[in-house]
């Protein structure tokens, strides 16, 4: 399983998913869903903008979580 550490990334910075999403020129919608840790596929695209945004790689975004069957 795909764990989103967007949350942590952005409640740490003091940055919002709006001005994330407004500053990406990316869907609010999206953006917020992979906030909350709530996707089933991660857009290439949007991975690539917010580790450019946020300078950092993608293993700080995204972490592979083993499935416990819960």
């Amino acid at each position: 399983m795909i764990k989103s550490n967007l949350k942590e990334i952005l409640d740490s910075r003091g940055l919002s998913i709006r001005k994330v999403a407004g500053d990406l020129g990316y869907r609010f919608e999206t953006v917020r869903r992979m906030y909350n840790d709530d996707m089933k596929h991660y857009p290439g695209d949007l991975i690539d903008k917010l580790c450019a945004y946020l300078d950092i790689e993608v293993g700080e975004l995204l972490e592979h979580k083993k499935d416990t069957g819960e």
